[in-house]
């Protein structure tokens, strides 16, 4: 897309810098924001709105070509021919004939259809089609526009899948490209009608790298639950139905359903599993609910705890058996020989999820290797088939990964889930090469309950550490599960988005293509006129909301500077604030723009988190200052107790206004609990953060002033890892830039990621010429991305060295901690996980001043560093502002 007649896209990009003024920024916004030219209908099976030659008629003079879905096809293409048929109407204004019978219709007509079907057997045989490239394959889809197929027919586009889920995928991926978005219902996101959409012939061929894909409901109350509460009476079929077709248009197949107490996804509503299982969703339990039984069901009547058995498997193996099979026998009553289409999850935690607190590990191994073993064997009593026929999963999570890495075993069919440390970084990965039949998955976050504190609220996650985190993975052939936890879903639209489309085709999805990503998807949402200018909101957001996770905000966060009788310094906390309320300034501006019909939708997706972050910073800054007068019993304290109150409130109004759009489509989605954290759990209830006030007659007048001297960073010498001056690749990598990673600018590392380690002979290295200003000791920190060590070595290691000195090798140890920090790895995790960056150190004996180069090696894959801050003299300490 060219932003416009006159400014170029570098041209925008330098009017969004962070740090430039919002006048600035608007200043080149009305000659950029010029109508984007008409895409070129280039490519087979291309949707454009001019039509050619043998292009397919979808919609022509505003009406849309028919939809056929043969009546004895598998219900999942029954429900996609709805959904398309409907989609075509949102996007011409007039009804989709929904055909199954092609004697009815003379013209152009959709046709959505399996490969082994009765029709395109014949369309094979008459060499209209040629199946190969769908034998065999899982979910892929074929979409060909052909002329007169079949007699009375004049032209088809032909979606054929592979299997049912493959013809829905098809027909999905066609309304997204006719301009219907995955989020049209779940965030309101309006279509554009049109009067003429065209197919231009050939043939078009998709399907996934990565197997299972799929997100978790977690942590479903009071948001999510509340919600399908005042909304449908419950988290019942009717709520799960927009969910699953979201899923399905994300071109996902997998749900872990909503569970935590009291929930059961098969019990509260047994329509829940079969309107999945028609529409094409695979349900499986989660990390630590075995054998497709809700953990609540342990609990309820017909459950061994209600009747005061303990989930304990060396106290009560035949009662926890007996509710085990109950799962696999529900999933097996369908009654058609296949059974409900499911993934089985196997081990065992404790009650709650929890550690199931053996005395050992060695005797936790043992006992979970034994129940492992006893689940499978009754997947095969139960099933009358090999074990090895029923997918299963092991989730290695938390503790069950340390039994994992000192020896558990895990049968071979059996797919490993590795797991983040519940903060987005990946604990263990396999080694490339590493052969297993039921491979390997990751379970990643984007929402949690823990420490160091809960964060549920709001998305804070930056799309560019995901896709580092889950390129690693796949590079590293964890490519058989992908599933992420996403709170209540909203609102996490758009990380979630970036996580479908990567685990489709992660391949297809390089540095440019993130780059891109921000625009191409609110382009989809908004149309191309304002596209990236939105996306360049939505990557700011995301950089500054990873900062520090909201929850983990309060009045001591950051630092505030000095204050005298005349004015105040507000440091650290003040440049922080001020970015966000730039951010929300230019937000504001582009809102100016948006049309009635794009309002709910950007209010959901790019205002309501941009003006609650910014309200947030506004609430605690206010509060801090509060908190150092009012010591200091200077009444300026009760100008910030005014304010903080007004943040207050001002928290309280989006969280009404956010429940009152669309008619109350949305209440209670944004009910959670997410001011006043005192301890990793949540609050029972939003309380004001206490402020104090100093008696006086008058309102006194606060007057900020410059920040006293100047900042740790600018007395040193800070470096973006990015503005290196020479890069040198070696033993077959070579370094790039990962824009936006991080705290700053961006971060640093090589590719391809997923290899060995190197040495420093392998030469693999970046060099920044430097200039000292003073001689003396010489203090080299480097600021990195948090990861953690996927093999299991002794952590993540970088070289430093200046110079022809030696080499220094300097290591990223982090460990992740339980709510009780006991090692120094797992405080220093905790500490790099609220701060979002680790910083390492290097002391150098007396440097000259004058002109040095500093080299950065690289020895460990996932070390991604960010910056790095040089001094001599006094130290100074880690600064993580902005």
């Amino acid at each position: 897309m060219d932003v416009g007649t006159g400014v170029g896209r570098a041209a925008a990009r330098r009017l969004f810098q962070p740090r430039w003024g919002v006048l600035v920024f608007m200043a080149g916004l009305a000659g950029a924001l010029q109508a984007s030219p008409a895409r070129a209908c280039e490519g087979p099976v291309t949707v454009c709105e001019r039509g050619a030659g043998h292009d397919f008629p979808l919609i022509h003079a505003g009406q849309p070509a028919a939809v056929f879905v043969a009546a004895d096809a598998d219900p999942a293409l029954q429900h996609v021919a709805t959904a398309f048929a409907e989609d075509l109407q949102r996007v011409s204004g007039k009804p989709a004939l929904r055909i199954d019978d092609l004697s009815a219709v003379k013209g152009p007509v959709v046709i959505i259809t399996e490969a082994d079907s009765a029709l395109v057997q014949t369309l094979v045989r008459a060499g209209t089609v040629n199946l190969q490239p769908l034998i065999g394959q899982w979910e892929a889809y074929l979409q060909q526009v052909v002329h007169a197929p079949l007699q009375d027919i004049t032209q088809a586009l032909l979606i054929i899948g592979a299997d049912r889920r493959g013809a829905v995928f098809g027909a999905f991926d066609l309304s997204r490209r006719i301009g219907v978005s995955p989020w049209h219902w779940f965030a309101d996101v309006p279509v554009a009608q049109r009067a003429a959409v065209f197919v231009t012939p050939g043939i078009r061929i998709d399907q996934p790298a990565v197997k299972y894909r799929g997100f978790f409901i977690n942590d479903e109350e009071p948001a999510f639950g509340s919600w399908a509460r005042q909304r449908f009476g419950g988290i019942n079929a009717d709520a799960y139905r927009p969910v699953f077709e979201l899923l399905l248009r994300l071109k996902g197949n997998l749900l872990w359903p909503a569970m935590w107490r009291p929930k059961s996804f098969f019990d509260d509503d047994p329509h829940n599993m079969v309107l999945a299982d028609e529409m094409g969703v695979v349900i499986a339990t989660t990390h630590h609910e075995p054998m497709m039984r809700a953990h609540d069901e342990w609990h309820r009547p017909q459950g061994g705890g209600s009747r005061g058995e303990r989930w304990d498997y060396l106290a009560n193996e035949a009662g926890l058996r007996e509710f085990w099979r109950g799962g696999i026998q529900r999933m097996l009553s369908k009654g058609d020989g296949r059974g409900y289409e499911s993934i089985v999850t196997l081990g065992m935690r404790g009650d709650g999820d929890e550690s199931m607190g053996e005395s050992s590990a060695a005797e936790a191994r043992k006992l979970l290797e034994r129940i492992v073993a006893d689940q499978r064997r009754i997947i095969t009593d139960v099933t009358g088939k090999p074990v090895s026929d029923t997918p299963q999963v092991w989730a290695l999570y938390k503790e069950v990964q340390d039994y994992y890495d000192q020896g558990m075993q895990v049968p071979d069919d059996v797919t490993l889930l590795f797991a983040d440390d519940n903060w987005g970084q990946i604990r263990r990965l396999p080694a490339v090469g590493t052969q297993r039949s039921g491979g390997f998955g990751v379970y990643y976050h984007f929402d949690y309950v823990g420490g160091p504190r809960n964060y549920k609220w709001l998305n804070n996650t930056q799309i560019e550490k995901t896709w580092q985190q889950m390129d690693l993975a796949y590079q590293r052939d964890a490519r058989a599960l992908w599933m992420v936890n996403v709170g209540d879903i909203k609102p996490m639209e758009f990380p979630l988005s970036f996580f479908m489309d990567h685990a489709w085709q992660p391949a297809a999805i390089g540095l440019a293509e993130l780059q891109q990503y921000p625009e191409r998807w609110a382009a989809e949402a908004f149309g191309d006129e304002r596209a990236w200018f939105i996306g360049a909101l939505l990557t700011r957001y995301g950089q500054l909301a990873a900062r520090r996770k909201p929850e983990l905000i309060d009045a001591r966060s950051f630092r505030l500077g000095s204050f005298d009788d005349d004015a105040l310094d507000g440091g650290e906390f003040a440049a922080m604030l001020a970015e966000w309320e730039q951010l929300e300034e230019q937000m504001l501006q582009i809102r100016q723009g948006i049309t009635p019909s794009q309002r709910a939708a950007f209010f959901q997706l790019v205002e309501h988190p941009i003006r609650a972050m910014a309200t947030l910073y506004r609430l605690y800054y206010a509060v801090a200052w509060n908190e150092q007068l009012s010591a200091a019993d200077d009444a300026r304290a009760n100008v910030f107790a005014d304010l903080a109150e007004a943040a207050f409130a001002e928290d309280q109004q989006l969280t009404d206004e956010y429940h009152a759009l669309e008619g109350g489509k949305w209440a209670g989605m944004m009910s959670q609990i997410h001011i006043g954290y005192t301890t990793w759990q949540q609050p029972r209830e939003q309380l004001m953060p206490a402020v104090q006030r100093i008696a006086t007659e008058n309102l006194p007048h606060v007057k900020f002033k410059p920040a006293a001297g100047v900042s740790p960073v600018t007395e040193a010498i800070a470096i973006e890892a990015p503005h290196y001056t020479r890069a040198i690749g070696g033993a077959g990598f070579g370094w790039r830039t990962i824009e936006h990673l991080g705290r700053t600018l961006g971060a640093v590392t090589t590719f391809p990621q997923g290899r060995g380690a190197t040495t420093q002979a392998d030469g693999v290295r970046l060099e920044y010429d430097v200039l000292l200003p003073s001689a003396g000791e010489l203090l080299v920190q480097v600021y990195m991305v948090p990861t953690l060590d996927t093999y299991a070595t002794g952590g993540v290691r970088v070289g430093v060295s200046l110079d022809q000195g030696d080499m220094h090798t300097l290591v990223m140890d982090l460990e992740p901690a339980p709510e009780a920090v006991v090692t120094p790895q797992q405080h220093a995790w905790t500490q790099a996980v609220i701060d979002n960056a680790h910083v390492l150190t290097l002391r150098l004996p007396a440097m000259a001043a004058g002109r040095h180069v500093l080299k950065l090696w690289r020895l460990d894959d996932n070390a991604v560093v960010q910056k790095l801050v040089l001094s001599t003299g006094t130290v100074p300490p880690s600064y993580l502002g902005p």
